[in-house]
């Protein structure tokens, strides 16, 4: 039975600044890689953790049907927001603990929605460490910002 794995990533430029989000979506079957799809996008004006919750967001919502899934990430933000305080934001109305308004609630409402659908196991790997495939997201991550920055003066 193929697995399937979303590996995301945000960058920013800036923070905040432009940014952009990446996702390398990957079937596999053992160690043979069955099917693969590369996405991302940017803003103009966001943050890092904006990015980063896009390109979940994004992984999940692109699958056509209901499907179990590993994501992959290298934000604790996410990982930690999706697996624990989310419950705590719901049950307080996207409240914090301290009863302050949750911030990027929008994002955090449409990536529950996103992962309501799904069978989905979060794991979280360190950042910048050689992973190949993080190391791809945030090649897409880059490339999805690079629209969205402005132009460097020519000397």
């Amino acid at each position: 039975m193929p697995e399937l794995f979303a590996y995301t990533d945000g960058a920013c430029s800036g923070n905040p600044g432009p940014g952009g989000w990446g996702v390398l979506l990957r079937a596999v079957d053992g160690d043979t890689i069955l099917k693969e799809r590369e996405l991302n996008g940017g803003e103009a004006e966001t943050t890092n953790n904006r990015m980063e919750l896009l390109a979940a967001i994004n992984a999940l919502e692109t699958l056509e049907r209901p499907s179990t899934i590993t994501v992959v990430t290298d934000s604790a933000y996410v990982k930690n927001g999706v697996t624990g305080w989310i419950f705590g934001w719901k049950r307080n109305g996207w409240r914090t603990a301290d009863r302050k308004p949750v911030k990027n609630v929008e994002l955090w409402q449409r990536l529950d929605a996103a992962q309501a659908r799904h069978d989905v196991t979060w794991k979280w790997v360190k950042g910048h460490a050689g992973h190949p495939e993080n190391e791809r997201a945030d090649e897409l991550a880059r490339e999805g910002m690079k629209p969205f920055k402005p132009a460097k003066p020519r000397s």
